[in-house]
């Protein structure tokens, strides 16, 4: 028993990771072989992964890199290209949109649009999102490359720039093929993407709790909207093949002040109430079993190199961000950074420049290294200057 309950904390913990968030340049060990970290709730889905956005650490997962069918979850990909399109005035929220029969005639979930009847950018932005239509993506698809195949092409050439390396499309809607398919860690960077790189699209449209569009009004099918008060998003899906899927995201200010948002993909649940209630059980995870400690404040000295030939005689190293991590409930005490420098710097030096690394161990586990920045241009000496370094630098030899 002992055994089997080893086995199933390696199956579900994930890698504790801050690759994902903050653009730190995080390097880790996995969480599955470390003893510090709280396992995870049983989650009965395909695959899941919870993300902390706040700090960028990927707290738990499970078959996060199996290719699986998203169903609906495709469309947060057709909503991605639409607000791209937006940001580039490509299109405009009030740029009416002709309705083909292709789009009319979409099969599964719909708004109900129809030939003839104006609808536009916005309105079929709020019935991909809220109303999950099929219609509505085909005409967003159609919109902007000409027809759905053309559209499924720049979807997978975007899905290559976000570093989505496991993901296929061959449609905006999700309606089920074989050569469709993607995972629950690329559900996770696109759906990071469309709250970061979107945030005004994002709380717009995505809280939004139901919609009505020629006269029929239809709930979003995100659950967690109404149980979860922090829950502001995002999609769901759902087909036989596929299972039901959920992505969602909550965000709670902690008692420190810190405002911390929470990821979660679940994908492949069994029913509509199953996948609301292991994507709850991802975030009450996440939330109660860490907290979330503030190391180093952005821009602050946590030590100083020396550096030859210099304007100046040494530069200041830390990190253009607040440095922060989650750690278990009650071990923030055992935490520790460990300053590792790079050897012997020589001017010039411009801001930015990594010139070592933060080492941080808890309860003597290594967890994680940030690199270490330099916080000031260092400019090259005058030539006396250069001179009496270099005559040092011969010395030291």
């Amino acid at each position: 028993m002992f055994n089997s309950g080893i086995s199933r904390f390696k199956r579900h913990v994930g890698q504790l990771s801050l690759i994902l968030g903050l653009g730190l340049g995080v390097a880790t060990q996995s969480a599955a072989q470390s003893s510090v970290m709280p396992p995870p709730p049983e989650i009965g889905a395909k695959g899941y992964m919870l993300l902390d956005l706040t700090t960028g650490q990927t707290l738990a997962e499970f078959n996060s890199r199996e290719r699986l069918d998203p169903a609906s979850l495709t469309k947060l990909m057709t909503a991605y290209m639409a607000f791209a399109a937006l940001e580039s005035k490509q299109i405009r929220l009030d740029q009416q949109v002709p309705v083909s029969p292709f789009a009319w005639k979409a099969e599964g979930s719909r708004m109900f649009i129809e030939p003839n009847k104006p609808v536009t950018v916005e309105e079929l932005l709020y019935g991909v999102i809220v109303q999950s239509g099929n219609d509505a993506s085909r005409a967003i698809a159609e919109l902007l490359a000409g027809d759905e195949n053309n559209f499924a092409t720049l979807m997978n050439q975007q899905a290559k720039r976000l570093g989505l390396t496991d993901t296929n499309f061959k449609n905006a809607t999700g309606l089920p093929d074989p050569q469709h398919y993607t995972t629950a860690r690329d559900l996770g960077i696109l759906a990071k993407r469309i709250i970061m790189d979107f945030p005004e699209y994002y709380k717009k449209m995505y809280s939004t709790k139901e919609y009505t569009y020629n006269g029929i009004r239809q709930p979003n099918r995100n659950r967690l909207l109404w149980i979860d008060p922090s829950v502001d998003g995002m999609k769901t899906g759902h087909t036989e093949s596929a299972g039901y899927c959920l992505v969602s995201s909550a965000n709670r200010t902690l008692p420190n002040g810190v405002d911390r948002r929470l990821l979660s993909v679940v994908m492949g649940t069994t029913s509509d109430q199953a996948r609301t209630q292991e994507s709850l059980k991802l975030m009450n995870y996440g939330y109660q079993m860490f907290e979330t400690v503030k190391l180093y404040s952005a821009k602050q000295a946590i030590s100083t190199s020396d550096v030859y030939k210099g304007q100046a005689k040494d530069v200041k190293l830390g990190v253009n961000k607040d440095l922060l991590i989650n750690v278990p409930r009650g071990m923030a005490k055992q935490l520790k950074a460990t300053v590792e420098k790079k050897g012997t710097l020589v001017a010039p030096i411009p801001a930015g420049t990594e010139l070592g690394s933060l080492k941080l161990t808890l309860n003597g586990e290594t967890i994680g290294t940030v690199p270490l920045l330099a916080l000031s241009t260092v400019e090259e000496a005058g030539f006396f200057g250069r001179m009496v370094d270099s005559a040092k630098l011969w010395l030291e030899e």
